[in-house]
This record gives structure tokens, C-alpha cells and sequence, in this order.
């Protein structure tokens, strides 16, 4: 693979796809030719959007949906392998990551409207109608098939990692040979900047959201942050994060900041989620289960944890 020269130059775009920021960053030989990339990997974004979507009403997965309790669907093999994956990942985490966590009554209001928190019964109901258990795939037909009515599948935490890792593959083979596909946090990097140096990804302090307290090189792989310091409710003197306990309805708490980073952005996403949700003690196992991958963890206290696999002394404070 021929290195970067200092006649490449790199350029961003900044769009909204798929409901959240994108960050697309090419190094190509000329302006030009960047600009075609970033084109290329916009409509490659669009399209699994139109895939992957419980928004959009011609979708497959909401097809799938209004499906519920009715009948299977027979879907593309992407998005059915997408889904055999989530649903995978639901059962190595016990359900703290469910692919059906898009049927929750939202119960909790994280937009300042709350005033009180939501009664048990409501909590309860809430998650009445998830339960991954409840999803049959049929890999000979190719179709899912959600067994209660009213149930739903969605990608919320792993759709935007699936389209960082599938825009790189296509840019690559396209040769290019470095870029970053950063969706809202989800990134995926390859190559180098021009000059030689390795992309870099700051950590934000949940402290501090105006300080970074570390500073990680990114070569060929993905980053992963999923955090409950932007976006919580206080009731009656207690803090309630956005990001919800699929099993239990009610919010997850101990985890203030997890960093995830592995080959593939889909996986770094699902786990991320899932160890908010875990905790901290949990949350290192799973991703000791994982050995390509490691993780930093910042408590509601502050601490910090970390992965045995990851070296700290390397990151720039």
C-alpha cells in the first residue's frame, strides 16, 4: 500500500443523515476528487438509511413493524444478517441491549417537561412489549417475523456504527487510502493524515463537557462513546439518565462515560450501550470477552476504569 504524500489533501463535509450529524473527512489527491468521495459515501449513508429505518414508512424494518403479530416479512439478506447480529448481541448482554427497544412508551421526558417520576405500573408497562426472545428469523425464507403485536425492531444503537463501518469498506475499495466517517461519535478511521501523523479522537471530560482528559491515536479501527452527562432529568434531588434499562424501564445509573474501541464501529456501538446499561463491574467483563477490543469507563463518581488490554500511558492528557 503506497503511503500518503503531502501532496493529498483532506476534506470534510458535515451532513445530517440518518436523523444525527455526519463528519466525512477524505484525503484524496485533489479537492475535486474528495468531494466525489464524500458524495459516494453520502449516498452509500442514504441508502442503508432507507434500509434501517422505523421512521421512514417504505422502509423494510418498518414493514417488519407494522407487521407485528401478523405476519413475517422477507427482508434484504443485509438487513436480515443485521438483525441475526443484534439479536445475537441481545442474548451476550441478557437483554441490557435489546433490538426492540424502539416499542418503550417513553415514560421518561428528558426535554425539561417532567416534573415527577413516572409511576412503577407505568415503568413497568413501558417495556411490555420488548423482548428480543419474541423476534423469529427464518434464514432459508429470509424473513422476520415479530411474534407479539405491537411489537418493534430498531437499529438506534447500532444503525449509525453499521454506516460508518460500511461507508469505510466502500471508500477503500474504491482506494482511498485514508479518511474518518464520524457519525454523531461513532467513528471509523483508516490510513493517515498527509503528513504521516495518525487521526486522533479526544475523550471528553462528563465532568467537564469543555475539557477533553485524554487523547487517543486512531489507526484503521473505531471509536465509541456513550454518555448520560448530556442528557438527564433531576427528581426530587436524584439524576435519571436518558439511556434506558430495556428490562426494567427504568434509567440506567454508575456509568457517566464509556469509550469503546474496536475494528468495527456496529460492534463498539452495541457494546458502548450495553455497558452503560451493565455497569462498571459487568461492563469490563463483557468487553474482556471481546479480545480485539478495550474500553475506558468514567463513574457517576468521576473514577476511571479501564480494559486490561488498553495502555493508558500511551494517551496524551
Amino acid at each position: 500500500m503506497p503511503l500518503l504524500t503531502l501532496a493529498q489533501t483532506v476534506q470534510t463535509r458535515v451532513v445530517t443523515l440518518m436523523g444525527s450529524r455526519f463528519d466525512l473527512t477524505v484525503s484524496a489527491k485533489n479537492e475535486a476528487d474528495a468531494q466525489a468521495y464524500i458524495d459516494t459515501a453520502v449516498a452509500e449513508i442514504t441508502r442503508i438509511e432507507h434500509l434501517i429505518s422505523e421512521w421512514i414508512p417504505a422502509t423494510q424494518v418498518s414493514e417488519v413493524n407494522r407487521n407485528a403479530g401478523i405476519k413475517p416479512v422477507k427482508v434484504d439478506r443485509e438487513l436480515f444478517d443485521l438483525t441475526r447480529r443484534a439479536i445475537a448481541f441481545s442474548t451476550m448482554t441478557n437483554g441490557a441491549f435489546d433490538i426492540s427497544f424502539a416499542a418503550i412508551d417513553k415514560v421518561w421526558k428528558f426535554d425539561g417537561s417532567m416534573t415527577k417520576t413516572p409511576s412503577k405500573r407505568a415503568v413497568r408497562r413501558s417495556v411490555r412489549r420488548i423482548g428480543y426472545q419474541n423476534i423469529v428469523l427464518d434464514s432459508v425464507a429470509q424473513t422476520i417475523f415479530l411474534k407479539k403485536k405491537g411489537m418493534k425492531i430498531g437499529f438506534g444503537a447500532t444503525g449509525k456504527g453499521y454506516a460508518a463501518d460500511k461507508t469505510k469498506a466502500l471508500l477503500q475499495s474504491k482506494g482511498i487510502k485514508a479518511g474518518i466517517v464520524n457519525a454523531s461519535g461513532d467513528m471509523n478511521a483508516w490510513g493517515t493524515q498527509p503528513d504521516g501523523t495518525p487521526w486522533t479522537v479526544g475523550i471528553t471530560n462528563p465532568l467537564d463537557k469543555t475539557k477533553v482528559f485524554a487523547v487517543f491515536p486512531l489507526e484503521d479501527g473505531a471509536v465509541v462513546t456513550s454518555g448520560t452527562y448530556e442528557k438527564f432529568v433531576v427528581l426530587d434531588g436524584k439524576r435519571y439518565a436518558h439511556i434506558i434499562d430495556p428490562r426494567t424501564g427504568y434509567p440506567a445509573s454508575g456509568v457517566s462515560s464509556i469509550t469503546v474501541f474496536a475494528d468495527s464501529a456496529e460492534l463498539a456501538n452495541g457494546l458502548s450501550t450495553s455497558i452503560v446499561v451493565l455497569g462498571v463491574s459487568r461492563g469490563l467483563e463483557l468487553l474482556a470477552q471481546h479480545p480485539g477490543v478495550s474500553g475506558i469507563i468514567v463513574d457517576d463518581n468521576g473514577d476511571i476504569h479501564h480494559s486490561k488490554n488498553i495502555a493508558l500511558d500511551r494517551v496524551k492528557h
